[in-house]
């Protein structure tokens, strides 16, 4: 096992819909310890930016458009295995997939309004937390 850091986002539809102290508190009892935090206000490019990765996709558009739609909190965990850690306690990315008690079964509203995101690999996670704190030195 190895100490990882990984980021998540609490996206628009959670942060409105007042879930951001329990999203938190899961995290929390799930063993992460919270390194960074940044409540952000992406404009449409920065989201654009932030989701290159998908701009071929289908839903790159509406992506982008939801997560510039309010306020979101970006925050860099850290734990053991975080990245696969964290992707376990957020579930699937389909809510009526995901598995009881995660957070994608208990706040998401659907596939794309799903409540969180989280860094998928080391590479996207070191490129995500930059992209997020850049030049600040996390401790």
């Amino acid at each position: 096992m190895s100490v990882e850091r990984t980021l998540t986002i609490i996206k628009p539809d959670a942060v409105q819909a007042s879930h951001v102290g329990d999203i938190v508190k899961m995290f929390e009892a799930g063993g992460f310890k919270i390194i960074a935090a940044r409540l952000v206000r992406l404009t449409k490019r920065k989201a654009e930016g932030f989701y290159a990765v998908h701009r071929a996709r289908p839903f790159f558009e509406s992506l982008t458009e939801f997560m510039s739609s309010g306020p979101a909190l970006a925050m860099v965990l850290e734990g053991e295995n975080a990245i696969a850690h964290l992707r376990e306690v957020m579930g699937s990315t389909d809510p009526a997939q995901a598995a009881a008690g995660t957070i994608r079964k208990l706040y998401a509203q659907n596939i794309e309004r799903n409540a969180v995101h989280g860094s998928d690999g080391p590479e996207t996670a070191a490129f995500e937390i930059s992209y997020f704190f850049p030049g600040i030195e996390l401790t």
